[in-house]
């Protein structure tokens, strides 16, 4: 494909994907409170949750999300729950009393995984955006079926790349971040974002084409 068609869409998907959404909040939530024993299960959980919603969206869900109210209105309510349900867990167990010195409560890591690939995967907004966005970026006058793996597999590398960034960062700041007072106060910020984020969600209209 033209290389400067994709250098484009990278430098576009690196712009968008930096900005802190879901996902994002859910991983430097993780890593701040569980540290580097997060980084593996949130790294696979992010590459299998982006590679879904692209996949979906390049076998058609993204366009029928984007046709059918009642599809959309299906999706955006099993995201924007997910979300909700996310927000008030880790809301929850900021706004827990803790002892100066008790051990933080740590979640297993299957947990940490199955909790960010959903947030990732049930994201209606990501399905849509991924058909209107992609397009601008192929070269109608060549075989566009190759170009959109070629662009599906550069998004979620530089997803995997990026959020795997905030994940180490995180998680850097962990040994200075131990206080329960500290962890709490984040919880309660990333606990609000995310349950606001899961109402946005659940309240957002469909794009009309």
């Amino acid at each position: 494909m033209n290389i400067e068609l994709w250098l484009g869409f990278v430098v576009a998907s690196s712009i968008m994907l930096a900005i802190p959404g879901p996902t994002v909040l859910i991983v430097i939530s993780y890593s701040l409170t569980h540290g580097k024993r997060a980084n593996l299960p949130l790294l696979f959980a992010v590459i299998l949750g982006t590679t879904v919603a692209v996949s979906g969206s390049l076998l058609g869900l993204g366009a029928l999300l984007r046709a059918s109210a009642f599809w959309f209105t299906v999706v955006k309510i099993m995201g924007g729950l997910y979300l909700l349900y996310l927000g008030i867990s880790i809301l929850r167990d900021g706004a827990l009393p803790t002892e100066p010195n008790a051990p933080i409560r740590l979640d297993s890591r299957w947990k940490l995984f199955v909790n960010t690939f959903f947030a990732t995967a049930l994201n209606p907004k990501s399905l849509m955006f991924f058909v209107a966005f992609i397009p601008q970026f192929i070269n109608t006058n060549t075989d566009t079926t190759s170009q959109l793996w070629i662009l599906a597999i550069t998004f979620i590398t530089l997803a995997t790349i990026i959020v795997s960034s905030y994940a180490v960062f995180a998680s850097s700041a962990f040994s200075y971040l131990k206080s329960p007072r500290i962890q709490s106060r984040f919880n309660i910020a990333s606990g609000s974002l995310l349950s606001l984020a899961g109402i946005w969600t659940l309240i957002s209209k469909r794009p009309v084409s």
